[in-house]
C-alpha cells in the first residue's frame, strides 16, 4: 500500500486578486478588458476536479501555514518585501515586471510560501511520503529585489532555505518544469553547490532574455545550474528524453536529500502562453520518473509546488495525472476527455531537432558532471 500523498490548499490562494486584463496585460488602450491569464479559475478548478471525482479522499489534506518574514527575507530583501506589503494594504499595484499586487495579496503571498514550507517540514517529518501544494500566487520568477512575471515571493527557493536551515540539509534538488524559466530561482541559487536547480523551458518565451544552456553558475556553484531550454512543439517525448538524458544522471551524482519541483502545467497542448504539446497523461510519466528518482535517492522525499498553467479547462486534468503519480493510486477519471482532440499531434514523437536541443545541454555539463559523458 502506497504511503498518504499530501495536499496542499487554502481558499485564500484563490482569492489574490490580479484584476482584469488580457493574458499578461492588463486592460487599455486596445487591450479589452477580460479576466487576467493569472486568474484563480485554473487553480481552484483543480481541488474541485479532486473533490468532484472523490480522488481527494485518498490525499491526506494539510492545512498550510504563513510563512514569517523573517522565512521570506532568506531570500529576498526587506525592501521590496516591505513595498509588496505596502501595495497589499493600500490598492494594489505592480511589484515588478507584471507582478501584480491586489488588496491583501501580500498575506496570501506569505501563505502561499508557508505551503510550500510546510510541505517540507510534512515530508521530512514523515507525515507524508511526498506532497502536492496548491499554491497562489506562484513564484519562480520573483527575484531577490522585485517581483516577475506573476510571481512575488519564490515559494520554491524560500522553502529550499528553510530545510536546509531547520534541518541542516546539504544537498537539495529543485526541478523547475515550468514552461517557463525559472530565472528568480536561478538567481538565488547560482553560486550554491548545495542546491542544485535544473529548468525545462520553452526557449526565449519568458523571460526572453534567460534561461540559455550557456548559463551554468558561478563560482562554487558552476555547473549546479543547469538549463534545459526546449524547442516550441516539445511535447511529451522531449521532456521524458530531457529527464532520462540529463536530470535523471546529473541526480544520480548529485544524491540529493530532498526533492523540490516548481510544477507549471503551461507546457501543455492547450495553454495560451506557451507553444507545447504535453498531455496530462505525459505530465502523469513525468511525474513517475521524478517520484522514482526521489524513492531511489532521498527516501521518496519530494515536494511538488504549483506554479503556472493558463488553460483553465485543461490544468485539473494534467494536475490530476500528477497527483495521482505522486499517491500511486488511480482516480474514477480514466481517460482524458480532451484526448479525441489531440491523439493526431506527435505529442510522443521525439523530433531530431528537439533531441538535438538537449544534447546540446548534455554536452555543455558533461565537463562537470561525469555520468552524463558515460551516459
Amino acid at each position: 500500500m502506497e504511503s498518504k500523498t499530501g495536499f496542499i490548499y487554502d481558499e485564500s490562494y484563490f482569492w489574490h486578486d490580479t484584476g482584469n486584463g488580457a493574458l499578461f496585460l492588463r486592460p487599455g488602450d486596445w487591450i479589452e478588458a477580460d479576466e487576467h491569464g493569472e486568474s484563480p479559475k485554473s487553480k481552484r478548478r483543480v481541488k474541485n476536479l479532486l473533490e468532484r471525482s472523490g480522488f481527494i479522499n485518498e490525499l491526506q489534506v494539510i492545512k498550510p501555514r504563513a510563512a514569517t518574514r523573517e522565512e521570506i527575507e532568506r531570500n529576498h530583501s526587506s525592501s521590496y518585501v516591505e513595498k509588496v506589503k505596502q501595495l497589499s494594504n493600500a490598492n494594489g499595484g505592480d511589484a515588478g515586471d507584471l507582478a501584480l499586487v491586489g488588496k491583501g495579496s501580500y498575506e496570501i503571498a506569505l501563505l502561499s510560501a508557508g505551503g510550500t514550507i510546510t510541505g517540507v517540514d510534512a515530508v521530512i517529518g514523515g507525515h507524508v511520503q511526498n506532497v502536492y501544494a496548491l499554491t497562489r500566487p506562484p513564484g519562480h520568477h520573483a527575484e531577490k529585489e522585485n517581483g516577475v512575471g506573476f510571481c512575488l515571493f519564490n515559494n520554491v527557493a524560500v522553502a529550499a532555505r528553510h530545510a536546509r536551515e531547520k534541518y541542516n540539509l546539504k544537498r537539495i534538488m529543485i526541478l523547475d518544469w515550468d514552461v517557463h524559466h525559472g530565472n528568480g530561482t536561478e538567481s538565488s541559487f547560482y553560486d550554491d553547490p548545495e542546491i542544485l536547480t535544473v529548468s525545462l523551458h520553452q526557449e526565449l518565451n519568458f523571460p526572453p532574455d534567460r534561461g540559455f544552456a550557456e548559463d551554468i553558475g558561478e563560482g562554487q556553484g558552476k555547473g549546479f545550474n543547469v538549463n534545459i531550454p526546449l524547442l516550441a512543439g516539445t511535447g511529451n517525448a522531449g521532456y521524458i528524453y530531457a529527464l532520462e538524458k540529463v536530470v535523471l544522471p546529473l541526480a544520480e551524482q548529485f544524491k540529493p536529500e530532498l526533492v523540490i519541483v516548481a510544477a507549471g502545467q503551461d507546457a501543455s497542448v492547450f495553454d495560451p502562453l506557451s507553444h507545447m504539446m504535453v498531455t496530462a497523461d505525459g505530465y502523469g510519466k513525468i511525474t513517475s520518473l521524478v517520484k522514482n528518482l526521489a524513492e531511489r535517492l532521498c527516501d521518496g522525499r519530494l515536494v511538488v509546488c504549483h506554479e503556472g498553467g493558463y488553460s483553465a479547462a485543461y490544468v485539473p486534468f494534467c494536475s490530476l495525472r500528477i497527483i495521482e503519480s505522486l499517491s500511486g493510486l488511480k482516480s474514477k477519471v480514466t481517460e482524458d476527455p480532451f484526448y479525441e482532440s489531440i491523439k493526431g499531434l506527435p505529442t510522443d514523437v521525439l523530433a531530431k531537432h528537439q533531441k538535438e536541443a538537449v544534447d546540446k545541454v548534455i554536452s555543455i555539463q558533461s565537463q562537470f558532471w561525469q555520468f552524463l559523458v558515460n551516459n
